[in-house]
């Protein structure tokens, strides 16, 4: 059961959901910029820097279960290209929509004889605490999954050379000439020939000179 134990109502990411009430239908609309939390994307790859804004449009309606929350998340994230490495920031916008279930009610909104009865049921959920709601876990895992796990700086990037690391996109005539390892050991092959006839002309050239002196 993932309980918001001490919440802390000054952190930007924590909701009061008191204004509601316990009233099905009862809905609130609020908008807010945080700070981004640390590790607040895919690290190594791509992420949102810490203390970067967030725009948060959150839509907050209660339902006989619990506090139902939907949202948008905005910010700018920053990674390096999979292909050519250079630095890239990419607009996010993370869709997340959650609900967090009344400790003292089950799932069809009637009270609990014991809570947490169901192990198993209550691990993955969250829930209201104190009439609080702390949203960075359910942020958290909406980001992650709208970031792209190979980020590219331009859909078209053709990378780096793999002869030499040239950024490709620098210098679109770039090449190497290409030369089969066959015809290079034959081209070896021929030079150590031509070495072996030379030196044997050579040699030859004192005799038939002295044939010739006669």
């Amino acid at each position: 059961m993932v309980l918001n134990a001490r919440l802390d109502h000054r952190n930007p990411l924590v909701f009061d959901t008191h204004e509601l009430g316990r009233r099905p239908g009862a809905l609130q609309r609020l908008t807010r910029t945080v700070d981004a939390p640390k590790d607040f994307g895919v690290q190594g790859v791509i992420a949102v820097p810490e203390g970067a804004p967030v725009e948060l449009d959150l839509r907050l309606e209660s339902v006989m279960e619990g506090v139902l929350v939907t949202g948008t998340a905005r910010a700018k994230a920053k990674g390096e290209c999979v292909r050519c490495l250079e630095p890239l920031e990419q607009e996010l916008d993370a869709d997340f929509q959650e609900l967090f279930s009344y400790p003292d009610a089950d799932d069809r909104g009637r009270p609990a004889a014991e809570p947490g009865d169901d192990a198993e049921d209550d691990e993955d959920r969250y829930f209201v605490e104190d009439g609080l709601i702390g949203l960075e876990p359910v942020l958290r895992d909406a980001v992650v999954l709208a970031l792209p796990m190979q980020p590219v700086c331009r859909e078209d990037c053709p990378g780096l050379c793999s002869e030499c690391g040239a950024r490709l996109a620098d210098d679109p005539d770039h090449h190497h000439d290409a030369v089969d390892i066959r015809w290079a050991a034959l081209q070896g092959l021929a030079g150590s020939l031509g070495d072996g006839e030379k030196d044997e002309m050579s040699g030859a050239e004192p005799g038939v000179d002295e044939k010739q002196e006669k």
